[in-house]
């Protein structure tokens, strides 16, 4: 079985959207990518940190969907990383109302031995620094980086930033971040502009209007499959990426082909995600549900036409 390393948060998440709002839930990167990663036949590992105070039962979900959860540090009397945030009426813009960095402030992620081998690594969204980190703990190449940033290391962390783009093979950024990493407003040009600096794949995801695969002058479009109801966008990107890596590692190809696979099981598994707070949907998600879903994404966007 192919193994995929997770770099990410593990957290506390409290949410406000127009349709309610909750305590202090089960969140962060490294949360949402391990549970969408599990809908795969892949063995995976979580590096993250966290204090005391974060329930075993949240530890216990993750070793439950087969997540090797050595790699997270549990600081004594230390506080997990938390967040607060409310999102507006459209979903599409937040606040961020409260962040506390905590233990995250001084974390020197530690690779598990035995997946210092893994095929996939993915880079969840965390300080440039620590996932150069990461991946200089690899003692062998992996097939394939995926890294996923913000705009946030953009403003207050570029050049360390620069650094790993320089190293992976994929990078995953929304439409707004990567005008901001390129000066461009074109993302076929930012596309290529991100070429430049290292990564042969780009994945430019554009929320509820879906995601941008570019590679070598070849585009492909995946659409996100309209919803009748979004509940909470929090974790989205992140189950994307989750679903993403994970179907990349089951199958051990990494051909633009089945990268665009892996962009419509990304898609989809993130579709999941927003129907419910946080984690609760991704928790209990089945496979046939999976499955059914995918057929639905298939005929959103399969047609016939004659071309003269």
């Amino acid at each position: 079985m192919s193994k995929l390393l997770i770099v990410g948060t593990v957290a506390f998440d409290e949410i406000e959207t127009p349709f309610g709002k909750t305590d202090k839930i089960l969140g962060g990167a490294g949360t949402f990518i391990g549970l969408s990663a599990s809908q795969f036949e892949v063995s995976s590992a979580i590096v993250s940190v966290v204090g005391e105070d974060l329930p075993q039962e949240y530890l216990d979900l993750l070793k439950s969907k087969n997540i090797d959860i050595s790699g997270i540090e549990i600081v004594k009397g230390g506080k997990t990383f938390y967040w607060k945030g409310k999102y507006h009426n459209d979903l599409n813009s937040r606040d961020t109302l409260v962040t506390e960095l905590n233990t995250l402030a001084d974390f020197n992620p530690i690779v598990p031995e035995n997946f210092k081998n893994a095929e996939v690594v993915m880079l969840g969204n965390l300080h440039p620094s620590i996932q150069m980190d990461v991946i200089n703990q690899m003692t062998e190449r992996p097939k394939l980086i995926i890294l996923d940033t913000m705009n946030f290391w953009m403003d207050n962390a570029l050049d360390e930033l620069l650094a790993v783009i320089k190293k992976v093979d994929v990078i995953t950024i929304n439409d707004e971040e990567a005008r901001q990493l390129t000066n461009e407003y074109s993302l076929i040009k930012a596309a290529k502009a991100i070429h430049k600096m290292g990564p042969k794949y780009v994945v430019i995801k554009k929320g509820e209007h879906g995601a941008l695969l570019f590679n070598n002058g070849n585009i492909f479009f995946a659409p996100a499959l309209p919803l009748e109801e979004v509940f909470d966008p929090t974790g989205a990107g992140d189950t994307f990426a989750g679903g993403f890596s994970g179907y990349l590692a089951a199958t051990e190809d990494t051909s633009f082909e089945n990268l665009k696979k892996a962009v419509i099981h990304g898609s989809n598994l993130a579709s999941f995600c927003v129907e419910r707070f946080g984690t609760e949907r991704m928790e209990n998600l089945k496979r046939d549900e999976v499955s059914k879903r995918l057929h639905q994404f298939k005929a959103l966007t399969q047609f016939d036409i004659e071309i003269e």
